[in-house]
C-alpha cells in the first residue's frame, strides 16, 4: 500500500476541541466504547463463520485484551475479530461519521448538552481522542490475503497510515495518554472502569500489565487444558503414616496417592461474566443465584424481599431483572438503582425515560438492544418506542404484585410494610399502575390484620346487615348533615387513623361498637387517599376522629338537644374566649366519655397540603388551621353539672379542662397551652382536695 498522509474528511478543525469538552458527559467512558467496538468486530467475524464466509480455527476464543503501561503512559485495546483493511480504516476512520460530520458540526459546535447529539454519526472509537495526545491503529482483516495496515493521529486533523507489521487478525489500539490522564493506565484504576462498564459485556475481558512478568500455578495434571503453558512437570510421591493395630504390630497406610502435577503459566481470569443472570430464562435460575447476583451487583448485602424476572422478545427485546429491597422509610432518603444495559453494554443508571419515576425506588438491571441512542450512548432519543417499554415495565411490576396479592397472600403480607411505600408512590405517579394495583393495596387495621379495600368494604356491608338500621341510619345522617344544597354522597366511607397512640380514645370508641379503621401514618398517605377518591366514586376516606358516628350515639332528634346545644356553647365559647368555636351536643352511649373534637376531613387535608408544600422559613399559622368542633355528651355528668351550674365560678375551669382533654386525644397541645392545662389541672385537684 505505501504511505498514506491525508486530512480526515470533516469540515472544520474543530471536532477534536467538541469531542473533548462534552461529547461524552464521563471521560472514563472511552473504556466502553473501545471494548464494546473490540466485541461488536468478534460479533460480526462469528457471524461470518456461521454464514460459511469465513472459517474459525478450532481452538478460536473470543477475548479481548487491555493492557496498561504506566511508563509507557499507554494504553492497548485487542480484539480477535473481524479486522480491517485499508480499504475500511479509510472509511470508517478517515471519514469520521461519514453519515453527517459536517450536519454534527454545523448542528451541535456551539451547544454544550451531551444529550443533544443524535445518534447515527458512529463517533465511539473518537472517545479515544478525550485522554489522548495520540492514537494509533493496527489492522489485520480476516478477509483472505489481507495486509495489516497502520493508523496514527495526533488529534489534529491529519493522519497517516502505511503498510503494518500486526500479524493477528482483529484489531489493536494503542493510546498515548496525555498528562491529565494517566490515572487510566493505573491498573487498578483501569479494572475500577472496565468493571462499571463491562461487567457483563458478551466477550470475555482480560486486564494486564504490558510486559510484565509471568506468574505460575500448580494444578493436578487431569485438569490441564489445551490453552495451558506447561513449565514444568511434578511427581508428587505417595505419603504413608505408620499406623499402631488393636494387637500392638504397626503397619505402614497411605495417606495421600501419588499424583502428577503441573506448574503452568496463571491462567488469566477474565473481569466480565459473559452470560449475566438476566440473559436465562428465568425457569433456569435458582434462588441462590438471583440473591448472589444482587449482592454482586448492588453491594448491597441485606437480601431482597423478592424479584420480577422481564424476559421478552415481543414486540420489543427486553429482559432484566427488578428486585425489591427492604425500602420501608421516609421516601426522601430512599434511593435506588436500575442499571441500563444495550445488548450487555452498560448504558447508565436511572435512565428516567426508560425506567418510570416511582420504579427508581427498586434495584435491578434492564437490558434492551432495541434502544434508540444517542452518540454517548448516555442519554435516550425522545420517542413513543421508549415510552412502551416504559409502559411494559410498569405492567410487569404491577402483574408480579397483584399475582401475588391472588396466589401468595402470606408473603405479600410479611413483604406489605417494606413494600407500600413503593407501591403507594408508584399509585401517586402513574394512574395505570394505580388502576391496577386498585384491590391490591393492603391496608393494616386497628386489629393489626391486613386487608384489602374490597375486604373492607364488604366487612362494612355484613356489619351493616348483622346491626340493620343503626348502621343504615349512619350513612343516612352522616349524608344529611351536609349542607341540603349539597347533591346527596352515596359513597362508603373508609375511616383510618394517623396516629395509632394519639387517637386511642376514637380507636376504643370504634372497637366497643364493632367498627374498623385503617393505619395511613406516612407523610404520604394524604396525597394517597386522595389519589384513591379520584380513581374511584364508590368509597372515600374520612379519620376516625372527622365525626362522630351514629353507631357511637343515641338516636336523638336536633330539636330535643337545641337548648342544652345553645347553653353549653354560650359557656365554653365565654370559657375559652373563642366566639367563632363550632359546639356540638350528642348523648353518647358511652356515659364516661365527655367531650371529643372532630376535624372535618376536607378542611384539614388542604390545611395538611398547604402545610407541605410551603416554602421553607414560612409561618405555618399562615394557612389557618382545619375546621373544628367541640362535641359534648349530654349524658355524661361533668357536662351535665356545667350545663346545670353555668354561673358557678368553675364552670369557666371545667369548661376548659374538657376542651384540652378533647384536643389532646387529637393532637398534642401547644407548649403554651401545655402549660395551662397542667396549672389549670392542679387547680381542680385543689378544688377536689378541699
Amino acid at each position: 500500500m505505501g504511505n498514506k498522509k491525508g486530512s480526515l474528511s470533516i469540515t472544520s478543525e474543530n471536532i477534536f476541541p467538541v469531542i473533548k469538552k462534552w461529547l461524552y458527559s464521563d471521560h472514563d467512558i472511552f473504556y466502553r466504547e473501545l471494548i464494546s467496538n473490540g466485541c461488536d468486530a468478534i460479533t460480526k467475524l462469528k457471524k461470518l463463520d456461521m454464514m460459511g464466509e469465513c472459517s474459525l480455527p478450532l481452538d478460536y476464543k473470543a477475548k479481548i485484551q487491555v493492557l496498561v503501561s504506566p511508563e509507557e503512559k499507554t494504553l492497548t485495546f485487542i480484539d480477535n475479530g473481524i479486522g480491517m483493511t485499508a480499504d475500511e480504516v479509510d472509511e470508517y476512520i478517515n471519514q469520521i461519521a461519514f453519515s453527517g460530520a459536517t450536519d454534527f458540526l454545523e448542528k451541535y459546535k456551539d451547544k454544550a448538552d451531551s444529550d443533544q447529539i443524535i445518534g447515527h454519526f458512529g463517533l465511539g472509537f473518537y472517545s479515544a481522542f478525550m485522554v489522548a495526545d495520540e492514537v494509533h491503529i493496527d489492522s489485520l482483516s480476516y478477509k483472505e490475503g489481507a495486509t495489516p495496515v497502520h493508523w496514527e493521529c495526533d488529534g489534529g486533523t491529519d493522519y497517516e497510515m502505511s503498510d503494518g507489521d500486526w500479524d493477528q487478525v482483529g484489531t489493536k489500539i494503542t493510546l498515548f495518554l496525555n498528562e491529565d490522564c494517566l490515572e487510566f493506565a493505573n491498573e487498578y484504576r483501569a479494572r475500577e472502569v472496565i468493571e462499571k462498564y463491562c461487567s457483563f459485556m458478551p466477550t470475555e475481558i482480560y486486564l494486564s500489565k504490558k510486559d510484565a512478568p509471568e506468574e505460575y500455578e500448580t494444578i493436578d495434571a487431569a485438569d490441564k487444558r489445551d490453552t495451558d503453558k506447561v513449565i514444568e512437570e511434578i511427581h508428587e510421591e505417595a505419603k504413608f503414616e505408620e499406623k499402631e493395630n488393636e494387637d500392638g504390630t504397626k503397619e505402614q497406610v497411605e495417606v495421600s496417592p501419588a499424583k502428577d502435577k503441573l506448574k503452568i503459566v496463571k491462567r488469566p481470569v477474565a473481569l466480565n461474566d459473559i452470560h449475566p443472570l438476566w440473559t436465562k430464562n428465568p425457569s433456569e435460575c435458582t434462588e441462590e443465584e438471583y440473591k448472589e447476583f444482587y449482592r454482586n451487583v448492588f453491594h448491597d448485602y441485606k437480601e431482597p424481599l423478592f424479584w420480577i424476572h422481564l424476559n421478552m422478545d415481543y414486540p420489543f427485546n427486553l429482559k432484566g431483572i427488578l428486585y425489591f429491597p427492604k425500602i420501608n422509610t421516609e421516601y426522601d432518603s430512599i434511593e435506588g438503582t436500575i442499571k441500563l444495559y444495550n445488548n450487555q453494554v452498560f448504558i447508565a443508571d436511572n435512565i428516567k425515560e426508560v425506567i418510570p419515576e416511582f420504579l427508581m425506588l427498586l434495584k435491578g438491571v434492564i437490558d434492551c438492544p432495541d434502544l434508540p441512542l444517542n452518540v454517548s450512548r448516555s442519554a435516550l432519543q425522545n420517542d413513543g418506542f421508549v415510552t412502551k417499554i416504559s409502559e411494559y415495565i410498569t405492567k410487569k411490576v404491577a402483574d408480579k404484585l397483584t399475582g401475588m396479592c391472588k396466589t401468595d397472600k402470606e408473603s405479600y403480607e410479611k413483604y406489605w410494610d417494606d413494600i407500600s411505600p413503593f407501591i403507594k408512590f408508584g399509585c401517586l405517579k402513574d394512574t395505570k399502575f394505580c388502576d391496577k394495583m386498585n384491590d391490591y393495596i393492603l391496608f393494616k387495621d386497628i386489629n393489626d390484620a391486613y386487608v384489602t379495600l374490597p375486604e373492607l368494604l364488604v366487612k362494612e356491608e355484613k356489619a351493616t346487615d348483622e346491626n340493620g338500621e343503626a348502621v343504615e341510619a349512619e350513612v343516612v345522617d352522616e349524608n344529611k348533615s351536609e349542607a341540603s344544597s349539597e347533591p346527596e354522597d352515596n359513597r362508603k366511607t373508609v375511616y383510618y387513623v394517623t396516629d395509632v397512640a394519639q387517637q386511642g380514645q376514637y380507636i376504643n370508641m370504634f372497637k366497643e361498637q364493632g367498627m374498623n379503621a385503617v393505619i395511613l401514618d406516612h407523610a404520604i398517605d394524604t396525597s394517597f387517599i386522595t389519589q384513591l377518591e379520584q380513581r374511584n366514586e364508590n368509597y372515600k376516606f374520612c379519620r376516625i376522629d372527622a365525626d362522630v358516628t351514629d353507631s357511637m350515639v343515641e338516636e336523638t332528634s336536633e330539636e330535643e338537644l337545641k337548648e342544652t346545644t345553645d347553653t353549653l356553647t354560650e359557656v365554653f365559647r365565654k370559657a375559652l374566649n373563642n366566639e367563632g368555636l363550632e359546639v356540638k351536643v350528642e348523648k353518647f352511649k358511652n356515659k364516661e366519655l365527655s367531650s371529643m373534637l372532630t376535624v372535618s376531613e376536607e378542611s384539614r387535608r388542604m390545611a395538611d397540603m398547604m402545610k407541605m408544600y410551603a416554602m421553607g422559613g414560612m409561618d405555618m399559622n399562615m394557612f389557618g388551621s382545619a375546621s373544628e368542633t367541640l362535641v359534648l355528651n349530654a349524658n355524661n355528668d361533668l357536662v351535665q353539672y356545667i350545663l346545670n351550674n353555668k354561673d358557678s365560678e368553675n364552670a369557666p375551669l371545667f369548661a376548659a379542662q374538657l376542651y384540652d382533654l378533647a384536643k389532646i386525644a387529637n393532637a398534642p397541645l401547644s407548649t403554651e397551652a401545655m402549660t395551662e392545662f397542667v396549672s389549670r389541672s392542679n387547680k381542680i385537684m385543689m378544688l377536689l382536695a378541699k
